[in-house]
């Protein structure tokens, strides 16, 4: 599977600094200092409803991570998948109609053109689901020849146990792991396992359903958590810097996929950083395809507002906090763009050296991205209040914003 087209990212003056991010595993504030090359997993969309606002909210906070990143002169090694065959897909297809995999390429292909427009750098590899099976199939079996995975009925289940480190990604407690696990693709009332939360690794056959050969787990599909586990192993190995994802992935997600990881390696911990971004609202409500209650990037850019304004909304939320689109939201970042691009045209202005340092110091800080914005504010408020003699402001102005924001002036 392929990603979508790089835009450039413009060289600034000088070198930014090692960031410091909250992880939700230590939760607390933590800094990473990766080698010359930083390794970086983002859970990738199930291809149906795509692209919400929710989506592109948590993809601009992992953008602005391989900014920072770039900035200190690394290389960036970034890893996403698609989840291109699973239940909620099947179910969306079912209920309009469609064949699975046309909806599926059809809803791929829309997130990479929206994450084209938004100037989102892509992946290095991007992996569906579905292209992975030939790695997962072994990593399954593996699992059940240790001890760590039992059948139930053709299915194959991890055991939560077999990881002496399960719980350590979103320490919650027990009853809290078991509702959330019913609410987020999981079975904990099926009879027959061993323990309510142990998530299933490999879906014997249904009929009527797509299904792939399994060697000695015969045919049928892989589970969620083992899908990321797989694609992260194979491109980036153990002990990568940041798995990324909204905060409605920290349990289950993140944290099976983690057990998985460290009982097939027996290596801890999965990750450096287990980073979430938070969730957008809508009208009250969380935004989110069981609700219907979503705005679309492409909807957006259909009714022509500029995707650097729907970017500028994204940068005015601090990526961990909860939020709530509006129509005031947008409209602001409209003002905001026009502010900011009406600065820089100008032929000289105000010097903007101390302005690039502030936009680093606020990114490197838990990616404050309203903090780098309110900088950038301050220098447009001040070049429009006087008259500059600096003819390379305005440009190193709109190289810093591109570079280190994603949005091109």
């Amino acid at each position: 599977m392929h990603a979508w087209p790089a835009s450039e990212v413009p060289a600034l003056p000088g070198k930014g600094r090692d960031l410091k991010i909250h992880d939700s595993a230590t939760q607390g504030t933590i800094t990473l200092a990766p080698g010359p090359v930083a390794r970086i997993y983002v859970c990738g969309i199930t291809p149906y409803d795509a692209t919400h606002i929710g989506h592109a909210a948590t993809y601009n906070a992992f953008d602005l991570v391989q900014r920072v990143w770039l900035d200190t002169k690394r290389q960036v090694h970034y890893v996403q998948n698609v989840t291109d065959v699973d239940d909620p897909l099947l179910e969306r297809a079912l209920r309009d109609g469609q064949d699975w995999t046309e909806l599926a390429e059809r809803e791929t292909s829309l997130f990479r053109e929206d994450m084209t427009a938004l100037r989102m750098l892509p992946p290095q590899h991007y992996i569906g689901a579905v292209e992975a099976i030939p790695g997962i199939v072994p990593l399954v079996e593996r699992l059940r020849d240790a001890g760590a995975a039992y059948e139930l009925d053709g299915d194959i289940y991890f055991s939560v146990e077999s990881d002496p480190n399960f719980g350590q990604v979103s320490h919650l407690d027990a009853q809290a792991m078991r509702l959330l696990s019913a609410e987020r693709g999981g079975d904990p009332d099926r009879a027959g396992k061993k323990n309510p939360l142990d998530p299933m690794l490999w879906m014997a056959a249904r009929p009527g359903e797509p299904s792939w050969d399994g060697a000695s787990l015969g045919r049928g599909r892989p589970g969620w958590h083992i899908e990321c586990v797989a694609i992260a192993l194979d491109h980036l190995g153990m002990g990568f810097d940041i798995q990324g994802g909204g905060s409605d992935l920290a349990f289950p997600h993140h944290e099976m996929g983690a057990s998985h990881a460290q009982v097939l390696t027996g290596e801890f911990p999965m990750a450096k950083a287990y980073v979430h971004a938070g969730m957008v609202a809508l009208h009250g409500e969380k935004m989110s395809k069981s609700k219907g209650n979503l705005v679309f990037v492409s909807a957006l850019r259909r009714a022509g507002v500029d995707p650097a304004a729907i970017r500028l909304a994204l940068l005015s939320h601090h990526y961990r906090a909860d939020w709530e689109w509006t129509d005031e939201v947008l409209a602001e970042a409209v003002a905001r763009l026009e502010r900011w691009r009406a600065a820089v045209s100008r032929p000289d202005g105000l010097p903007a050296d101390a302005l690039v340092e502030e936009i680093r110091e606020a990114l490197v800080n838990d990616l404050d991205a309203p903090g780098a914005l309110a900088a950038v504010d301050r220098w447009v408020d001040a070049q429009n209040a006087s008259d500059g003699d600096d003819e390379s402001a305005p440009g190193l102005v709109s190289r810093a914003v591109d570079a280190l924001l994603g949005v091109a002036l």
